[in-house]
């Protein structure tokens, strides 16, 4: 029996007491499930950094895809859903899922990850009942300018990508303010997509460099992939292309979302409604992302 004690306290001390300080810190239940996610997403990092560590001093891009996204990008789905179902105000829906996005800023850049993006508006949004947009336009403008010293505070760069021509001018001037006091932030990027279409951002893409070439600052011949996704409005991040896409609320599409840069991510549908996504439903995220085979197009 006494034989056993060594071992108890060791299990204390290297697993379940770190994964007790883990969950608190990400507001994560301490559950057998969630300890083995954490557990697992520490190993990859140790991985990850033993390959790193390992290839020191070599150049070019040789390291090979990590086992963790560089970019997660989700699509904030379901708030009028959510909202419907507890008899509550299309606004208030809203505001929870604009909390929630809040909530867990922080803690979406954990394992690795660097840049999160966030479909809040699409353009074709446009097209819902004027005051809902008048509310959620207010909605933002506040939580955003309210955040600016947490997102300094946690080292978060913020960037707001879309077409600014129809944003109200409030909201364009916090999220200037948001912009300019984040800019040195390198390690943790939040990426707002608001009035953002993946159409528009191709034929914006487009048209820069049709102009270049017009003005002979490129050639014709020039223009790949790499020229592309400098022009795509996805080039404020050090990460482009998203390798995980999550969209909440169970349905399975990407509604006009990252067209171009997402043609080898990794999709995530859970059902939850996004006002009750959670850390351990982002966790859940990750770890079946670790699962994935990414061959991108090729045989291994």
């Amino acid at each position: 029996m006494l034989s056993l004690l060594p071992i108890v306290l060791t299990f204390l001390v290297l697993i379940l007491i770190p994964c007790l300080f883990v969950s608190r810190r990400l507001s994560v239940p301490l559950s057998f499930t969630n300890i083995r996610r954490l557990v697992k997403i520490a190993a990859s990092q140790c991985d990850e950094e033993d390959e790193r560590c390992e290839k020191s001093g070599t150049t070019g891009k040789e390291e090979k895809q990590g086992r963790m996204p560089k970019h997660v990008a989700i699509i904030l789905d379901g708030n009028r859903r959510w909202a419907k179902k507890l008899g509550l105000t299309t606004a208030e829906g809203h505001e929870a899922g604009v909390k929630r996005v809040l909530d867990l800023a922080k803690d979406f850049f954990t394992s690795g990850v660097n840049t999160v993006s966030l479909f809040a508006f699409s353009t074709e949004n446009w097209g819902r009942p004027e005051e809902e947009i008048r509310n959620l336009m207010s909605i933002f403008e506040k939580f955003i300018k309210m955040k600016i010293p947490d997102f300094q505070s946690y080292k978060i760069k913020i960037s707001v990508i879309g077409n600014r021509a129809n944003i109200p001018e409030p909201l364009l001037v916090s999220i200037r303010e948001a912009e300019e006091a984040t800019k040195s932030y390198e390690e943790r990027h939040l990426i707002m997509a608001i009035d953002y279409s993946g159409k528009f951002d191709i034929i914006q893409a487009c048209k820069s460099l049709a102009e270049k070439a017009k003005n002979g600052v490129i050639q014709v011949e020039e223009i790949d992939e790499n020229v592309m996704d400098k022009a795509l409005l996805t080039n404020c991040s050090e990460f482009p292309n998203p390798d995980l896409m999550i969209r909440t609320s169970g349905e399975q599409r990407i509604s006009n979302f990252f067209l171009w840069q997402s043609a080898y991510t990794e999709l995530y549908f859970p059902t939850v409604l996004w006002p009750d996504f959670t850390m351990a439903d982002y966790l859940k995220a990750l770890t079946w992302y670790q699962k994935r085979d990414r061959r991108f197009g090729r045989r291994v």
